[in-house]
């Protein structure tokens, strides 16, 4: 299947209005800090993709699977706001703990150029993939902790690309 550009009033009309909100503010929060977004259709349906830097880099995609809308936000600089990590929601934590982990990291067995992350929330180590580590239902009380931890990756970005 071909991808086809969607601008972003079709990516929304397709949200939850109960989420239109809050996805509206996300987006101009991450354009209005020097994100680039991309929105496709994909077999799965839309898909959102905001990158950030130079070399462009993905900084969070925003999609849609049959529990509803999802976050996926690559926490490359993790590390540097552990604090935060710990006041994540159970059931963030939760979703954290059931995401794939990462072979290279866990069994030098992936490709040498993948980055998983290795980080502990809570007393608890985690080693887990990158593409599905930090992937949030769109929902309750995970909002305001998206958006939040992707203000803290983004800080810590523009903090590296200066």
């Amino acid at each position: 299947m071909t991808q086809e550009k969607v601008c972003f009033e079709q990516f929304l009309a397709a949200t939850e209005a109960d989420r239109r909100p809050f996805i509206q503010d996300l987006h101009n929060y991450l354009l209005d800090n020097g994100c680039k977004v991309t929105i496709e259709e994909k077999k799965s349906g839309l898909f959102a993709s905001y990158k950030f830097g130079k070399p462009q880099r993905a900084m969070a995609n925003l999609f849609f699977r049959n529990k509803g809308m999802f976050a996926r936000i690559y926490g490359e600089n993790i590390g540097k706001y552990p604090d935060f990590l710990n006041t994540l929601p159970a059931e963030m934590v939760q979703s954290i703990d059931g995401a794939g982990i990462c072979k290279r990291l866990v069994n030098n067995t992936c490709s040498p150029k993948c980055t998983g992350y290795d980080f502990i929330i809570r007393g608890k180590h985690f080693q887990k993939c990158r593409y599905n580590c930090f992937e949030f239902l769109v929902a309750g009380e995970n909002k305001p902790y998206i958006k939040s931890f992707i203000e803290h990756e983004l800080t810590k970005r523009e903090v590296v690309t200066k």
